[in-house]
């Protein structure tokens, strides 16, 4: 068997260029196009970088044609199982299941690191009591540069461990206090003593005169919501991420552009989309084969249905549901949107229109139903997924910034005018 290297062949006007050929674990393949410009003067068009590899990755493995999701090689339907959330983030930055050692000292460092500085509170001052939470988010996590200076810069892994522990500490507090921000509440401080989502929950719904209890189901409902959203390789929030953090940009300012990013309707949106979907079927009294038919018009739109990369199930939609059904057990109610969700599921996966179209329920239909049950606010569900997201982020930062990627900047083709002369104010039409 011959080890040359495999290769792929472009011809163009006349002249054929050798392009290098980079299989991956799984039996990816990718054409390597970083020389092609350099000795053709030619250059790809990909709109929305579909079919791009924007570089390699150890993190997370997805393969859309079968529904497979795996964390470092774990299928993430183990990981749902039996997973922590926090022992899930440790397993995608730092490459590896924490031993308990690890995972109990890890803990200890977000119980240290949880509190923000007073001074940094005065900001949800200048925030209107109905602005975005996500823009308090985006702009708070910014803004913890100016109070950790010492981290800008990473050094080594027990750094990195020290910078990753505020963020994914800090990042709870801040997204409470958003949330105590826009209720017009007061701010109620972590308690050292409680786990990750207790504490969570803890500093969004308790009162100074009572603390909040989580009901049963609440905890591990809300650790399997961020599990499922912590990481799926190369979306638009992630590779925004790697692209800020390529400038060498430091990492809060880099998870900050993330916010951003997934802040917008098609992105960490979606799942509030599903919510308000749902809500009108009901309200309106709409039968739900009635809506289906409208959306085969163009008159209404299916949110939660569909995936960029997803052509069969999406793995995390079939654990979702049994975690709303589960959720909403233990709390002993019922939703009438969980029971629309399930009818509308099985009405369009009977229909070949949606099935021939590869429509499948995502991630996001279930999840709102799941966070309504937990008592969050529509406002709040981007926040809820960037918190979960967090890890995803981190991890893509530091496997960029350890790699030394160069900085990323994209090529266009060019569509405007051509070369033209200055034309002055009393000359032109």
């Amino acid at each position: 068997m011959s080890n040359k290297p495999k290769t792929a062949t472009l011809t163009y006007d006349g002249k054929s260029y050798e392009l290098p050929v980079h299989v991956g674990s799984e039996g990816e393949v990718g054409i390597d196009i970083s020389c092609l410009r350099k000795d053709s003067g030619l250059i790809t068009f990909d709109p929305g970088y579909a079919n791009t590899g924007s570089c390699k990755s150890n993190i997370t493995f997805v393969d859309g044609e079968k529904g497979i999701l795996r964390y470092r090689g774990y299928p993430i339907e183990e990981i749902a199982e039996k997973s922590t959330f926090i022992e899930t983030a440790m397993l995608l930055i730092f490459g590896e299941l924490p031993t308990q050692a690890e995972l109990t000292r890890f803990r200890e460092m977000l119980s240290e690191h949880e509190l923000l500085n007073e001074d940094l509170l005065h900001h949800f001052d200048g925030f209107p009591s109905n602005g975005d939470p996500m823009s308090i988010l985006s702009a708070v996590v910014s803004a913890l540069s100016c109070y950790h200076p010492d981290l800008l810069k990473i050094d080594g892994e027990d750094h990195m461990r020290l910078a990753v522990a505020n963020l994914i500490s800090k990042i709870r507090t801040i997204a409470a206090f958003s949330y105590r921000k826009s209720m017009g509440l007061p701010f109620m401080y972590p308690d050292p003593k409680l786990r990750y989502c207790v504490n969570f929950l803890h500093m969004m719904f308790s009162l100074p005169f009572k603390l909040y209890e989580p009901p049963l189901g609440a905890v591990r409902a809300l650790s399997l919501f961020l599990i499922l959203h912590a990481d799926h390789e190369q979306n638009c929030s992630c590779s925004t991420v790697r692209m800020v953090g390529s400038t060498q940009t430091n990492l809060f300012a880099s998870v900050s552009a993330g916010v951003s990013a997934l802040w917008g309707p098609l992105h960490g949106g979606a799942n509030s989309a599903v919510i308000r979907m749902l809500t009108l079927i009901r309200n309106e009294g709409i039968p739900v084969r009635e809506y289906l038919e409208r959306v085969k018009k163009r008159e209404f739109r299916l949110m939660g249905f569909g995936h960029r990369i997803y052509k069969n199930f999406d793995p995390r939609a079939k654990l979702l549901k049994n975690a709303a059904h589960n959720l909403l057990l233990n709390l002993g109610r019922s939703d009438e949107l969980l029971d629309l969700a399930q009818e509308m599921e099985e009405a369009a996966l009977n229909d070949d229109y949606f099935v021939e179209r590869s429509l499948y329920p995502n991630v996001d239909f279930y999840s709102g139903i799941i966070l309504r049950a937990l008592g969050v606010p529509v406002s709040m569900f981007p926040v809820m997924f960037s918190i979960g997201r967090l890890p995803g982020w981190i991890a893509h930062w530091y496997e960029d910034a350890q790699a030394g990627t160069r900085i990323h900047r994209p090529r266009q083709i060019y569509t405007g005018p051509q070369r033209r002369s200055y034309v002055p104010i009393s000359q032109r039409k």
